[in-house]
């Protein structure tokens, strides 16, 4: 496969603002709003609103082509150097039939978001882009301010690329958003402390190109043509996360056996679990153990294994890319891209 790399942004560039799944923009249009100052104002760069982000919810629903086109009009706009999902949901799978992957191999350039838009993340992936895991407009975003080493993080990754890049723990977290009803905007969560990520199991370092996403998405695209075969995770670092609905470990750990049975976790070089949503430390303790039995139930016994990461459904989140070389290193207990991931 040829890795399709897009430039890298810089002030004043144009990024594409688009729902390709629930347009929380025209419910929580103070949120969103915030959102788009972030990216103007702390990033400099010009931003471009699709016609998408003022759909109802009720209209995004009953028209998946429509969000579609938007998405394939910003892909196909050579002036546009980057594109934002303004949030998730839980049914951008219905987009796929229409979304042009061959613009987007010809116009290659940055698509950021997580959740639901990891169908089109992990479909755009598999023509050999670069895609990008990470904060929505409205969810990461939003909250900048709040949220220390984030802006840093993703200039590092977007901006300012580098040959290697060492993905390094925030050392907090912030609480669930205050109501996005009753709040100006831009607010988030209480800080906590944070422990940081676990290393499971691993005695050597394993390289491998990532891939992934959030789990709960990931389930509505097996089976269909955008689910890819086997072959395609052999020496990959596979990374995922859980939603907001807080799939329990038990359930997790099914989803896992799947993968199991395809052949997949036989085939991995390693694998990266996000700090799942809404669970207690027990239920973090049960989940790392489902994982291990999954994986030995498998013969994944010797693949580094690193959980409770940067990612996923939480703030602040890293930004993990498709497509980029990337290595665990159990024994440095280190996670680093061993690539630049733009141009």
């Amino acid at each position: 496969m040829e890795i399709i790399r897009p430039p890298r942004l810089s002030a004043g560039d144009r990024v594409a603002v688009v729902a390709t799944s629930w347009p929380g923009s025209s419910v929580y249009p103070h949120v969103y709003r915030a959102g788009l100052a972030t990216l103007r104002d702390v990033f400099g760069l010009e931003v471009v609103e699709y016609p998408s982000t003022a759909f109802t919810p009720e209209h995004a629903s009953a028209h998946p082509a429509e969000r579609a086109a938007d998405l394939n009009r910003a892909l196909g706009d050579p002036s546009i150097r980057a594109i934002a999902s303004v949030i998730g949901g839980d049914d951008s799978v219905r987009i796929l039939p229409y979304v042009d992957a061959e613009l987007a191999v010809r116009h290659p350039k940055i698509l950021l978001g997580y959740s639901d838009t990891s169908t089109q993340l992990f479909w755009l992936a598999q023509a050999g882009l670069v895609t990008f895991n990470g904060p929505a407009v409205m969810a990461g975003l939003a909250q900048l301010p709040h949220q220390p080493g984030l802006e840093a993080h993703i200039r590092g990754l977007l901006f300012e690329p580098a040959d290697r890049f060492e993905y390094t723990p925030y050392g907090y977290r912030l609480g669930e958003y205050p109501d996005w009803a009753s709040q100006p905007g831009g607010e988030a969560g209480a800080r906590h402390e944070d422990e940081g990520p676990t290393w499971l199991q691993g005695a050597e370092p394993r390289t491998g190109r990532l891939t992934g996403g959030c789990l709960d998405v990931l389930e509505m695209m097996k089976g269909t043509a955008w689910w890819p075969p086997s072959t395609f995770f052999t020496d990959r670092i596979l990374f995922f996360e859980t939603s907001e609905d807080k799939p329990g470990p038990a359930q997790v750990g099914h989803w896992l056996r799947n993968y199991g049975a395809q052949g997949i976790l036989s085939r991995i070089s390693g694998l990266v679990v996000g700090r799942p949503r809404g669970y207690t430390p027990a239920e973090k303790v049960e989940l790392d153990a489902v994982i291990l039995r999954q994986l030995a139930e498998w013969g994944a016994t010797d693949i580094p294994v690193l959980t409770g990461a940067d990612f996923g459904h939480i703030d602040p989140q890293w930004i993990l890319p498709h497509n980029v070389l990337a290595e665990l290193d159990p024994v440095r207990r280190r996670f680093r891209l061993l690539e630049a991931a733009v141009s």
